[in-house]
């Protein structure tokens, strides 16, 4: 007599809402990975592990690994054209400051390619703020944290500027295009 394998249910269906940010940073890993980067983040924060400096004048490419490994990989770096014989000297700190940023020896040699890297984004200039006036300013300088007295003092010029609290049009409200009648037709 033969033995039936139990069938697997199919697995539950959660039916609840994602946010973009999960789906696309799934999608964004697949296109890194394809393009040879294991994790995004060391292109997004590029500056952050080499320095402004070199940040301006070099961008990573990919990341090359051996088969099967996740260490031991090439770094290639889009350099600028007089730039690469510096970098190539900083080739060592690159590869520390790459590898400790992955947390493990990742890289163990960078190749620079010549080529014009990628801009940053520059920031959204962000509008001058008028002087608190001096009624609500002198209260405010009594707060000891700095951090704290300047969002205050934000708040403060924001609601001196502004013409009052915010006005919400009342909904029309539309009637309907017949009558109800209570008495009984004839």
């Amino acid at each position: 007599m033969a033995k039936h394998k139990p069938r697997n249910p199919e697995p539950r269906r959660s039916g609840h809402a994602q946010a973009a940010g999960e789906l696309v940073g799934d999608i964004g890993g697949l296109a890194f990975r394809r393009f040879g980067f294991v994790q995004s983040a060391i292109v997004s924060r590029w500056s952050e592990i080499v320095g402004e400096r070199y940040a301006k004048v070099s961008s990573p490419e990919s990341i090359r690994f051996p088969a099967g490994r996740k260490s031991g990989g090439v770094l290639t770096l889009l350099v600028e054209g007089a730039h690469s014989p510096l970098l190539q000297h900083l080739s060592p700190l690159i590869i520390e400051r790459v590898n400790r940023f992955f947390g493990h020896p990742a890289i163990d040699r960078v190749v620079f390619r010549q080529g014009r890297p990628i801009a940053p984004a520059k920031a959204p200039e962000r509008p001058q703020l008028r002087p608190v006036p001096r009624e609500l300013g002198e209260g405010l300088r009594q707060i000891a944290d700095p951090e704290l007295r300047a969002c205050l003092e934000s708040l403060a010029a924001q609601i001196a500027t502004s013409t009052g609290a915010p006005s919400i049009d009342p909904p029309e409200i539309t009637p309907f295009p017949f009558t109800i009648r209570s008495e009984p037709q004839r």
